[in-house]
């Protein structure tokens, strides 16, 4: 039986028909709900592609089964059939956090569908390992995925503020609360294992389109050291640092991110 992949990821098109294509990916625990102002600042000139990973936001979670979405793998192929199903050509990829190792995967299987990457406080791995710093220890990784199989409404209102690094603007992470809460609970401890347990280090180098590593000045879940570490291990790669805190940059200061994904867009 045919899938029908618009409604599989819950598949949005919006913005100029002529211009530029940008697809954006959101990442753990989140739902293209959060690329809302990135997304308006885009429109005019840029033709927007936004979806829901499987088991987030308004995606079919019937089709969801935890063996299939055990690894990043399968995520990168849903992007690579939306892709096709729309028949987008020269594609620049957007990807949040774990949705940047999507969209490497994506790129290094399928480079011809893609004009380049954008990847938003990317992190190739999260657990330190030899001389490699991901900013956490497996201790710290397997503690945060046993709190959040127990309680996982409870795990993200406590560490909602963490990710998004603004305890200033309490709203920012309410929304970020909300957007988690529209997460699948059981699809979401499976993808929190393909992101935090992930080790996509080695996939960096498969990497032949055009990228840009989007960082932050402060960011507790990928350090700038890891931004550095993407940027030396993809050819040609750039790097961007906002003068901004936290995870989700699109989310606390949407100007700043549409303004450095615009800039690499016309540049292509």
């Amino acid at each position: 039986m045919r899938v029908d992949v618009r409604a599989k990821n819950n598949v949005t098109v919006t913005g100029s028909r002529s211009g530029p294509t940008v697809m954006l990916a959101h990442g753990f625990g989140c739902d293209q709900t959060l690329w809302r102002a990135v997304t308006e600042l885009l429109v005019p000139t840029c033709r927007v592609v936004l979806f829901d990973h499987v088991g987030a936001g308004r995606s079919d979670v019937s089709v969801w089964d935890e063996e299939t979405y055990s690894s990043l793998d399968a995520y990168a192929c849903d992007v690579v059939d939306i892709v096709r199903d729309l028949n987008l050509q020269d594609v620049i990829f957007v990807g949040h956090s774990v949705a940047s190792m999507i969209g490497v995967l994506a790129a290094a299987a399928h480079p011809e569908l893609f004009a380049g990457l954008v990847l938003l406080t990317p992190s190739p791995r999260y657990i330190d390992e030899g001389d490699y710093r991901g900013g956490f220890s497996r201790s710290d990784i397997d503690e945060l995925l046993e709190s959040l199989d127990s309680n996982y409404l409870g795990w993200s209102r406590a560490m909602a503020p963490s990710i998004m690094g603004n305890p200033d603007r309490a709203e920012l992470s309410e929304q970020l609360t909300d957007s988690f809460c529209r997460t699948d609970p059981a699809c979401a401890r499976a993808f929190a294992r393909a992101t935090f347990l992930s080790d996509n280090r080695e996939d960096l180098a498969r990497v032949s389109t055009p990228t840009l590593v989007v960082e932050c000045a402060e960011d507790s879940l990928a350090p700038r050291w890891v931004g550095r570490y993407v940027r030396e291990n993809i050819a040609g790669c750039e790097l961007i640092t906002l003068d901004t805190s936290g995870h989700c940059p699109h989310v606390s200061d949407p100007k700043a991110t549409a303004s450095a994904i615009l800039s690499f867009v016309h540049d292509r």
